[in-house]
């Protein structure tokens, strides 16, 4: 993540000032920071956290670094500084500290200031604003600032006990700067709570020292007795304390800077870009909105077990489906593995491959009922078979208008499911066989006579069947059918397109159709109007044929409930009600 994280500090003296900071440098260290390491002198400290190396390298002391009363560097002067180190953190000499993270060769350097002038600039004002004006409501919790130019803060102020303080504390602030407004604010739940950590681990240190100074010597009643002498004490030369004596950590800042790199690191990786080519479909609309119900369903259960359901009732979800097996297909053995082998080959592997084994007239008439919503029936012995036909006959579908029973021991109602696998001795009622509303595709099994050569061939691997596909309201062959099956046949049989392509053109082609939905929804449901203006408006749609009209009423059904809440919830304005009378 690009961006600064910084600890600041309230002198009594001097006012807001920058104690520590860490940065993220991308490209190698700049002259004077990395450049001139010196092996040898102290320990190297080695750490693990969060996948980043940390270690306390020595470096050559840089004029910007330094703090020198004639330096030119962009930090504040000696004569700027608490005799007793109250406004610094490092000692003058002290490299600062450097994190190599191996897997992105990004470094994490921390000093007391940034090198960079204009950096320098940016955390001197983010510092003095977040200990002066911009303070939340007790002066103590996090809060949000910042412009395009300077760049914006989030920035937590804190108070850590101090025996010889005003007040008995001190008045810190964890800032973390970056220009991206939006990933800051994104990153407010994870900074508060990490932030947070840090703090309350800095104030029960300083907690333990203040009582035991307290015990030791209380303050209260020693200042009660001497004279009333307001801000004496310090001017006379009773400078703030640094940071280490009151929370009597000489490692705190080598702790520090692991924790600020860790946060830098860990906070840039948890948000990813991802490249998003327009709104959402309404197939992902409504993926989410059943994930969700899937998730209330789990959370409701509490854990209890989910009591067996009746074999009469097939468990079904929209747009999902649970196989309902029968008992002698879980006995199967496994030692048979050259038919379970061939069994894997005779499945359907895309539209264009059913069109070629059913024939171009009987996948006019299965492709017809599946879009205008009828029941799809199939009755096989081979439960991979049928599942695989569902599979592909599905993606003519919006997710929503799909409604699946893989495999049943007995007939269920449209109104359940509009595909429906059924094993061959089950009964389909008469008025369901010869209703307009459904179609039956029967496998059976292929007489000898009418096999293939070539029983193994990939493209011919469902041979051994016979496909006799039935309905109680034929499709015509002159009938000219819903616009989007035509343009689907057309892709289907235009060779130069693969499966893949044919595939997106069913997505551009349902999303289109879709669009059309939403239209009539809004122009029929939301704002009622009358049988004249919905045929106009059908007309201009391109979609006045009757079997485009069904079409659009089926596929309103698989409208996503977010999509139908937001246009039923929004109230027509009494202007446009008032030029239509």
């Amino acid at each position: 993540m690009n961006a600064i994280v910084a600890l600041c500090h309230f002198c009594e003296l001097h006012g807001p000032r920058t104690l520590f900071c860490t940065e993220v440098l991308h490209s190698p260290l700049p002259q004077g920071a990395g450049s001139g390491d010196i092996s040898g002198q102290n320990e190297q400290a080695e750490e693990e956290e969060g996948g980043i190396q940390m270690s306390s390298r020595i470096r050559s002391h840089s004029p910007a670094e330094g703090a020198s009363a004639d330096s030119s560097s962009p930090g504040p002067k000696k004569s700027d500084m608490c005799e007793a180190s109250g406004c610094r953190s490092l000692a003058g000499g002290h490299p600062g500290y450097v994190s190599h993270d191996k897997e992105t060769s990004i470094k994490y350097v921390s000093h007391q200031h940034p090198n960079h002038p204009q950096l320098f600039s940016i955390v001197r004002q983010a510092c003095v604003r977040s200990l002066s004006c911009e303070v939340c409501p007790g002066r103590e919790g996090p809060i949000f600032f910042g412009d395009e130019q300077h760049g914006f803060v989030f920035s937590h102020t804190f108070f850590i006990k101090d025996s010889l303080a005003r007040g008995f504390q001190r008045w810190y602030s964890i800032i973390t700067i970056m220009m991206d407004r939006i990933y800051l604010i994104n990153s407010w739940p994870f900074l508060l709570g990490k932030i947070r950590g840090i703090i309350d681990e800095l104030q029960g240190k300083a907690l333990k020292v203040f009582e035991a100074e307290q015990y030791g010597c209380p303050q209260r009643a020693q200042r009660m007795n001497t004279a009333f002498t307001p801000f004496l004490h310090q001017r006379n030369g009773n400078a703030a304390r640094s940071l280490t004596s009151l929370t009597n950590d000489e490692n705190l800042w080598a702790c520090l800077h692991t924790s600020f790199a860790w946060l830098l690191k860990a906070c840039g990786s948890r948000l990813t870009e991802k490249l998003l080519e327009g709104a959402p479909t309404e197939d992902t609309l409504v993926q989410m909105e059943k994930l969700a119900d899937l998730k209330e369903e789990s959370e409701g259960w509490d854990g209890s077990e989910e009591e067996e359901k009746p074999s009469s009732q097939p468990d079904v979800v929209e747009g999902q489906e649970l196989s309902k097996c029968s008992p002698e297909t879980s006995l199967m053995p496994d030692c048979n593995s050259w038919n379970v082998a061939h069994r894997r080959l005779s499945v359907f592997r895309s539209l264009r491959h059913m069109r070629q084994v059913l024939g171009a007239s009987a996948f006019r008439m299965l492709a017809w009922h599946v879009l205008m919503g009828n029941q799809v029936i199939w009755k096989a012995r081979d439960m991979d078979l049928v599942q695989s036909a569902f599979d592909v006959l599905r993606t003519m579908l919006p997710i929503g208008c799909v409604r699946i029973i893989p495999y049943s021991d007995q007939y269920e109602e449209a109104y359940r499911c509009n595909f429906l696998g059924l094993s061959p001795h089950v009964q389909i009622p008469s008025h369901i066989l010869s209703s307009e509303f459904a179609v039956l595709v029967e496998v059976r099994a292929a007489t000898r006579s009418s096999l293939y050569p070539a029983l193994f061939d990939d493209e011919q691997s469902l041979n051994k069947y016979e496909f006799v596909v039935t309905s109680g309201s034929p499709v015509a062959a002159d009938r000219v059918g819903p616009t989007i099956l035509n343009k689907i046949e057309a892709a289907l049989t235009n060779q130069n397109l693969s499966v893949d392509v044919v595939d997106q053109c069913l997505v551009c082609l349902k999303e289109e159709w879709m669009n059309k939905v939403k239209v009539l929804f809004k122009f029929t449901k939301v704002d009622s109007r009358p049988k004249e203006d919905t045929q106009k408006l059908l007309s201009i749609l391109g979609a006045a044929e009757e079997d485009n009209v069904k079409l659009l009423k089926f596929w309103m059904t698989g409208l996503s409930k977010t999509y139908k809440s937001h246009l039923m919830s929004t109230v027509r304005s009494p202007t446009s009600s008032e030029s239509r009378n």
